[in-house]
């Protein structure tokens, strides 16, 4: 048979196929294979059907059996017990009746002359007077008080005539526990005189339990009315005394035992006289054994029987079920190439190969196409079949197809590629290939994958791009340098890499918000853009870092220059963001390999050494890397390492004394001179270096979080001194300390400020918290949201550097402050520049339009205290009245009345 002719030669659909469905479903369920397993089925569940069947009716029979054996039982034993229990209610009226006729001391002996006695080994006999006190017994106990007995109190507060029976009780003088079977004994007048007792051992009372009939675990006993057991046995063991819900009467049920946890077909009678139940019980494993070992020999023949026939029908179905396959293989091949080829997706192109004599493949037939094969080609499937493919296509023969094809049909070996195709009527289209060999020819399957080439290209170009600026991100920057580097190292050429930080973005970032901040580094970066070659490449690097690579360089470093220049001038152009105009500038740094570095990650850090230069030169400038610009870093992080000890040294009392060292400024009251408050100041005293400026390390701290612990130490230090300074006999005076920006993002700062407060027993009033106006618009809700915790606090709060940020109004009435603080840079020409002057009067008037204190910093001479004062400034604070001073000179000054100035 031809294969390839009967895959590729599908029969036509036609409108009597729905018709023949059902036809063919039935066919298929007559095939052996089929048919055979439901029969198998079938017969399964009639066989456990009636397997199941027997076992319940077997299983009912053996529990009716065990219901009559109980019922049987309970028969047997209710008789038995009658007549122990009538003999000695008839002994308990014989007593009473001889008590009466002979007295309590006579009667025994007159009973035991008549020989109505019953044995003392079993039965002891006993008779109180009114008082409980025992006249007579036997066999003789000797005197004793039962004045407190159970029995003895019902007898005396109850006149019954019925028996009493109570719980089994031990005697000082017994051995055992017994039952008291009692009844009440009158006088002649009617009165109380004393009770007749008979005692039984509880053993006597299931004495005739019978292990051939009741088996080993099998229950006799009786039970009170009070659900109180009086004798109870359960195969050799005989007990007393523990409570049992009996069930309904003359019921047999099938219940577990409280007592030992058996189950049980149990059923109880009421004795008829008596405040007693005769209880009987059978066990249920017991009684039913016979019947599971009967049961599991049913379930292990049906299980062997259904086993046989499994095995019997998976082999005959297994041999059916191959020649069914055979059978339709060829019909199942035929259906699912029409199917699939007609509802893919792709196209499908059956070819029949053309040979000649040396035996090589010099063109194929197209036997067959599918639908999507007519879109691809824009041929009808009638055109196409039956034609050669250098005809038909002749595109496949120049675009290296043919040979590709007709490797695959020699070699029977699956190919797959994807290539451009240029001359579809769709246009240029990429497209998968997939040939397969089949016999005498190949099956091509064709896929267009334009739109997955598309979206590649975009992830392709989202995963090296940053989403922000479109700019080649880190990841392709680095690609690309390593590209540059080896092309470098090849012909000799050098590459330049430039590193630029952009100044003063994160205050306009805080300032402004995010989305401004977006806005100014689009903007940004496209003019860097525009000053670079087609060769070169702008990535950003990450925040407000962006890098510069320039390939393929050649002559001195200085060459840049101008191009860098060009690119400092394109960022200090002013931009317009969220309807303001800002500007920012950049520090760049600039290396050159091979000179300042071989591979990519010398390169980056010396042009980050070299960005922080410039940034350490005043910003806005270019430095290009020198060797010796490392040594200013290993300066940096021997100052971190230094700080960090210098912290250690004020929090362990055992590292040495402590470096830090907190100064006060003077605060004081512009109209009264009064000195009201100090600002906490903290400085450095450096084992090695002497006094550090705070200019060097803040920012390191901050930078490096140790502002954090530094500034809770502060915070402590102050308020402890405050403390101090009251607790010395000085007027109390407030307290300032400063906030960063790294402290007040930290979620714990109200709890650190609270503690600071707690441990010193610094009041919260005197205790004012300094934050800049920048950090509060770093991020506005959170802000005033840990303001107004610090204000329920009672802690105030003012801002430090007012002017210099960019605040707006509408926020500045919503923060909950006390105190405006005149920036120092406002104050410092206050007497001779306009400008300043309109500036602080503003702030005055700002001030006291919110209803805030208003002080000015840095005031070092007379006549910008005049110009303050004379425009209403609340306060000041700076050289004029006094330096930052020690805690003790501090001390002092409050001591000696100089807190006042004129």
């Amino acid at each position: 048979m031809n294969t390839l002719a009967s895959i590729a030669t599908p029969a036509a659909p036609s409108p009597s196929r729905a018709r023949r469905k059902p036809a063919r479903w039935l066919a298929l369920a007559l095939e052996t294979h089929i048919s055979l397993p439901l029969f198998a089925l079938f017969l399964l569940g009639a066989m456990w059907f009636a397997t199941l069947h027997v076992i319940e009716a077997e299983r009912s029979t053996a529990a009716t059996a065990a219901r009559d054996a109980t019922h049987e039982l309970l028969d047997t034993y209710e008789a038995q017990m009658a007549r122990s229990l009538s003999n000695i209610d008839q002994t308990l009226r014989v007593l009473k009746y001889a008590v009466e006729q002979n007295g309590a001391q006579g009667a025994l002996p007159a009973l035991a002359a008549k020989g109505l006695l019953p044995p003392g080994l079993v039965f002891q006999v006993e008779i109180t007077d009114s008082h409980g006190r025992v006249v007579a017994s036997n066999p003789d106990a000797g005197p004793r008080d039962l004045s407190g007995a159970s029995y003895f109190e019902f007898h005396r507060h109850i006149r019954h005539d019925l028996p009493y029976v109570s719980q089994a009780i031990v005697h000082p003088r017994a051995a055992e526990p017994h039952l008291h079977f009692s009844r009440r004994i009158d006088d002649a007048a009617g009165r109380f005189a004393g009770v007749a007792i008979v005692a039984v051992d509880p053993a006597y009372f299931t004495s005739s339990y019978e292990r051939s009939r009741q088996g080993e675990r099998g229950l006799l006993g009786l039970v009170g009315v009070d659900g109180v057991v009086r004798a109870m046995r359960i195969g050799e063991q005989v007990s007393w005394g523990q409570s049992y819900t009996p069930g309904p009467t003359d019921l047999v049920g099938l219940r577990a035992c409280r007592i030992d946890g058996e189950t049980r077909y149990t059923t109880t009678r009421p004795l008829g006289g008596f405040p007693l139940l005769a209880v009987a019980g059978l066990s249920e494993s017991e009684q039913m054994a016979q019947f599971r070992q009967q049961r599991r020999a049913w379930l292990l023949g049906a299980g062997a029987g259904s086993t046989l026939l499994v095995a019997v029908v998976i082999l005959v179905s297994a041999w059916s079920w191959q020649l069914a396959k055979a059978r339709r293989r060829e019909r199942q091949a035929q259906e699912t190439y029409a199917a699939a080829s007609e509802a893919s997706p792709d196209a499908f192109f059956v070819l029949r190969s053309i040979m000649n004599q040396r035996g090589r493949v010099t063109d194929f037939t197209i036997v067959t196409t599918n639908s999507r094969a007519e879109q691809l080609t824009g041929l009808r499937k009638e055109q196409l079949a039956g034609q050669r493919m250098s005809v038909m296509l002749p595109g496949a023969f120049s675009a290296g197809i043919f040979a590709d094809l007709a490797a695959v049909a020699l070699d029977g070996v699956t190919h797959e590629t994807e290539w451009l195709a240029r001359s579809l009527p769709q246009g240029e289209r990429w497209l998968y290939r997939q040939a397969v060999a089949v016999e005498d020819g190949v099956v091509v399957i064709v896929r267009d994958v334009t739109e997955r080439r598309l979206a590649e290209g975009r992830i392709r170009h989202l995963a090296h791009h940053d989403d922000l600026t479109g700019l080649p991100n880190r990841s392709l920057l680095r690609e690309r340098l390593d590209g540059a580097i080896a092309t470098a190292a090849g012909d000799g050429s050098a590459v330049g890499l430039a590193f630029i930080d952009l100044d003063g973005f994160k205050l306009v970032n805080d300032a402004l918000g995010h989305n401004a901040g977006d806005a100014l580094l689009k903007v940004v970066g496209a003019r860097m853009a525009r000053c670079l070659g087609a060769g070169d490449t702008l990535a950003r690097f990450g925040g407000d870092e962006f890098v510069i690579l320039l390939p393929a360089l050649s002559g001195e470093p200085a060459a840049i220059a101008p191009l860098l220049e060009q690119v400092r001038e394109a960022v200090t152009e002013p931009v317009l963001v969220e309807g303001q105009e800002v500007q920012v500038s950049c520090s760049i740094g600039v290396t050159f390999y091979p000179r300042d570095g071989i591979d990519a990650n010398a390169l980056m850090m010396h042009a980050d050494v070299a960005m922080y230069r410039a940034k350490e030169l005043g910003n806005d400038n270019v430095q290009f890397y020198a060797s010796e610009m490392n040594a200013s870093i290993d300066e940096k992080l021997g100052l971190l390492e230094g700080l960090r000890a210098a912290l250690d040294s004020c929090q362990d009392d055992d590292a040495g004394a402590c470096q830090f060292e907190l100064l006060y400024q003077p605060k004081v009251d512009l109209r009264s001179g009064r000195l009201f408050g100090v600002e906490a100041l903290i400085r450095w005293h450096h084992p090695e270096q002497g006094l550090v400026s705070p200019d060097r390390f803040i920012g390191l701290a901050e930078e490096s979080g140790l502002i954090v612990p530094i500034g809770e130490w502060v915070l402590r230090t102050a308020c402890a001194q405050n403390v101090a300074w009251r607790a010395a006999g000085l007027p109390p005076i407030s307290m300032s300390v400063n906030v960063s920006a790294r402290q007040f993002e930290d979620k714990r700062l109200v709890e650190r400020i609270a503690d600071a407060l707690g441990a010193s027993g610094l009041p919260p009033q005197d205790l004012e918290v300094e934050v800049t106006e920048s950090l509060i618009m770093r991020d506005l809700g959170r802000s005033v949201d840990k303001m107004r915790e610090l204000e329920a606090m009672g802690v105030s709060l003012s801002i430090d550097d007012f002017g210099t940020g960019y605040s707006s109004l509408s926020a500045l009435k919503s923060f909950p402050i006390t105190r405006l603080k005149i920036d120092k840079s406002f104050v410092a020409d206050l007497a001779s520049c306009a400008d300043d002057q309109a500036i602080a009067l503003a702030v005055i008037s700002l001030g006291h339009k919110l209803d805030l204190r208003v002080i000015a910093e840095g005031v070092e001479t007379e006549q910008q205290r005049d110009f303050l004062r004379a425009n209403d400034c609340d306060e000041m604070q700076g050289y004029l009245f006094s330096r930052p001073l020690p805690a003790q000179a501090l001390a002092r000054l409050l001591a000696d009345g100089h807190g006042v100035v004129a």
